[in-house]
């Protein structure tokens, strides 16, 4: 009995103790701090973004075309090369030698013609000797050109002009004609190619787009395209995007289309992932938030909270386009003038309320994306 009065006793203690916590903090909790953004409307490029991967215009593989030792290469591997240009020198000592053997034989062939010719016209020798004289002397010429081709294809030459990879032989190797090795690989990059895939579907749009004056045309059949590099620079040169001569995939109904770029201090290399961005447009009364502000529900649905005027909090799904400088285009559920909250949203919840204070880099930094995007395209 004395047990259950003691622990009676012990429970009002506990219940007075938290009677009096309450009302010692019993005045009303303060409403979080957010920032938030004032919404408004501001023209909006709308873009378009292709993956895609650069290409060389030309490669040339180097190989030989006589048989031999390499004496010399002849170029810095690496460097830009002009076509014609001596790239390496083969032996050239057996060529020279036939070379020889075969003009001294077209000189003799020339002379028996020579002296032939008067007895054939005063019909000492028959019309047949001489017919085989001259017969003999132009094959000795025909052997003469192939010895000199040959003993110019021991010094070999660029077939491009472009950029050289590096040697894969090197001074004492035996080289082959028709071998399947070759000796170094040109690849020309000024201009460069960006082959970037699309669905079928998507290329009628694009071509709709074009024809209606929505895309920015840079010829017959072809945009204006930028590009965004793999560290996400921009590039500096604006490109063509041809919409001609594309095959769609049956299997996947994908096509690659082609854009080609200046690239005259080749900053674009073979291979490298890019991406092709067309300027489909402009939405004159777009409205952008600040990335942070967007929040996605178990489904992925985005969201945000809004800052009604009496400051309560309300959740609101919205829908987004593009993103464009860290902000997405809200397509549906916010309007001009409305508060988004961009910062604290860790405190904030539907129905509190709260204590709003504009985030004014937010909005500085918008005007200036926006500046200079509608300036410069290829920025977004």
């Amino acid at each position: 009995m004395i047990r259950l009065n003691h622990l009676i006793f012990l429970s009002l203690f506990m219940v007075s103790a938290c009677d009096d916590t309450a009302s010692h903090n019993g005045q009303p909790v303060a409403a979080p701090q957010v920032s938030v953004v004032t919404l408004h409307t501001q023209p909006v490029i709308l873009t378009l973004s292709l993956p895609g991967r650069t290409t060389a215009v030309r490669v040339a593989e180097v190989r030989p075309q006589v048989d031999g030792i390499i004496l010399q290469r002849l170029f810095t591997e690496g460097s830009e090369v002009k076509a014609g240009q001596p790239l390496y020198q083969i032996d050239p000592a057996t060529y020279q030698a036939a070379y020889d053997k075969a003009l001294a034989t077209l000189t003799n062939a020339e002379a028996v013609v020579k002296r032939y010719k008067p007895l054939s016209e005063a019909h000492a020798v028959s019309g047949q000797v001489y017919d085989d004289a001259v017969a003999t002397a132009k094959e000795a010429a025909a052997d003469v050109e192939t010895a000199r081709v040959n003993l110019n294809y021991t010094r070999v030459k660029a077939p491009i002009t472009g950029h050289i990879s590096r040697s894969l032989f090197t001074e004492g190797a035996l080289v082959t004609n028709g071998q399947s090795s070759y000796l170094a690989t040109i690849q020309q990059l000024d201009p460069i190619y960006v082959d970037v895939s699309e669905s079928s579907q998507e290329l009628l749009r694009l071509r709709r787009a074009l024809a209606e004056g929505h895309l920015k045309a840079a010829g017959e059949n072809a945009a204006v395209v930028y590009l965004t590099l793999e560290d996400g620079g921009q590039y500096n040169q604006d490109g063509k995007l041809e919409f001609s001569e594309v095959t769609v995939d049956e299997g996947t109904g994908s096509i690659t289309m082609r854009a080609a770029f200046p690239n005259p201090h080749n900053v674009l290399l073979p291979g490298m992932f890019v991406h092709a961005i067309l300027q489909q447009g402009i939405q004159e009364q777009g409205i952008l938030i600040p990335q942070e502000a967007v929040s996605h529900d178990v489904k992925g649905h985005p969201y945000v909270y809004v800052v009604q005027s009496d400051s309560a909090v309300e959740q609101r799904a919205i829908t987004t386009g593009e993103m464009t400088h860290g902000q997405w285009l809200v397509t549906q559920g916010l309007a001009a003038g409305e508060k988004v909250i961009v910062d604290g949203l860790q405190n904030v919840r539907a129905g509190i309320k709260v204590h709003a204070s504009e985030r004014q880099d937010a909005v500085v930094a918008a005007a200036g994306d926006n500046s200079s995007s509608m300036n410069d395209p290829s920025a977004q």
